[in-house]
């Protein structure tokens, strides 16, 4: 049997990564749903195919099933991971979209939580089982109260100039949300037909993320990119949107900030797309060189946000300075040992043959717009 002192010991992180799903600490999902009232039936057979399925899925530990004592349309569903990068692996894949389908038509809602394991109480912490999978997260992370998230899609090659003409002209949404939640920033970039489109939020994520689709603004935005689409949407069709919406959710895997609070940089956003089944492991590459440079004073990224979902990996950055003055952290390659890994992982002419200027040419988005939500 496996032991505590038999794991390697938890690395210790800079204080200035605030956010990484890289650190090998056990990962606990919380997903609340609120089940049709009549379909209680369907959703307990939708949860044990679905079960079925995630316990051959590699770094699941176990799940249970629980309902609200006090109204019974709540459903509380939660699993244990050995860490986060394979419950990311899986829940980002085709095969999770296909198998939460049979779900989706016996409930009203749902609410995805990831949480690392920081502390346990209990005779039995842990349990011997959970002992072997995994750690504990060594110390709770100093976050600044401001969540990331980005969305990606592709257009049809040819329409791009129209694209980035819809996404630059329109009427930004109102930045209050609620009392407690807050739209700081969004920021739209391009990739020959790639877009991505990253936001911060301070408050809920969720609550920010609908009051957005709800802007008649927004929605005609939406509307005008749709014959634009390489993936078809309908987004009057609730199933179609979910689907979109879905494979276009690019989450944030780490951020760091090597500057002190308010400092300035210029915002660039860097795409490297890599070679399938790679995208985990390049943004791991990219997250241990962030954080190898935090606390370097003088290093020119100010803060730096890696998204990945499958084979798309981006990198947001606020940079001192130009971008191209110094390429090997601008890619966050500044360990020159670490290039060599990164160009095996690049997919295509993404590599440019180890020249990093060509890289940094061939990563670096266009900025379509940058929109910063005045302070109150």
């Amino acid at each position: 049997m496996t032991t505590t002192s038999d794991r390697p010991p938890a690395r210790q992180v800079s204080q200035r990564v605030s956010q990484s799903v890289f650190d090998g600490s056990r990962l606990r999902v919380v997903l609340l749903v609120d089940v049709h009232d009549g379909a209680q039936q369907q959703f307990l057979e939708a949860y044990e195919q679905l079960s079925n399925q995630v316990a051959s899925v590699p770094g699941h530990v176990s799940d249970q099933l629980c309902q609200s004592i006090e109204n019974p349309s709540q459903w509380l569903i939660t699993s244990e991971w050995e860490s986060a990068p394979p419950f990311l692996a899986w829940v980002n894949s085709e095969d999770h979209v296909r198998m939460v389908q049979p779900l989706h038509g016996c409930v009203r809602d749902t609410r995805s939580l990831r949480f690392h394991v920081v502390r346990e109480t209990g005779a039995g912490r842990p349990a011997a089982g959970a002992a072997a999978q995994g750690r504990n997260q060594a110390s709770p992370r100093i976050g600044d109260g401001v969540t990331r998230h980005a969305l990606t899609f592709t257009v049809r090659p040819g329409s791009e100039r129209a694209v980035a003409a819809i996404l630059a002209d329109y009427a930004p949404p109102e930045p209050r949300v609620d009392d407690t939640t807050r739209l700081c920033r969004t920021s739209l970039f391009m990739h020959g037909n790639r877009v991505v489109r990253a936001i911060e939020v301070r408050g809920d994520l969720l609550a920010a993320l609908r009051h957005v689709a709800r802007q008649p603004q927004v929605r005609a935005v939406e509307e005008a990119l749709n014959p634009h689409l390489e993936q078809h949407r309908d987004l009057d069709d609730p199933e179609s949107a979910r689907a979109f919406f879905t494979r276009a959710a690019l989450p944030a895997v780490h951020h760091m900030a090597a500057g002190e609070e308010g400092a300035e940089g210029e915002r660039h956003a860097l795409y490297y797309p890599a070679r399938p089944g790679s995208g985990l492991r390049l943004a791991e590459l990219l997250a241990q060189q962030d954080e190898a440079a935090a606390d370097d004073p003088h290093a020119p990224v100010v803060r730096s946000t890696i998204f990945q979902r499958g084979d798309v990996v981006v990198r947001l950055i606020d940079v001192r300075g130009a971008l191209d003055a110094d390429p090997a952290r601008a890619l966050g390659l500044a360990d020159a040992g670490q290039v060599a890994e990164l160009t095996t992982l690049l997919d295509g002419d993404g590599s440019a043959g180890g020249d990093l200027r060509r890289l940094l040419a061939l990563a670096r988005m266009d900025l379509v717009t940058d929109r910063l939500a005045p302070e109150v």
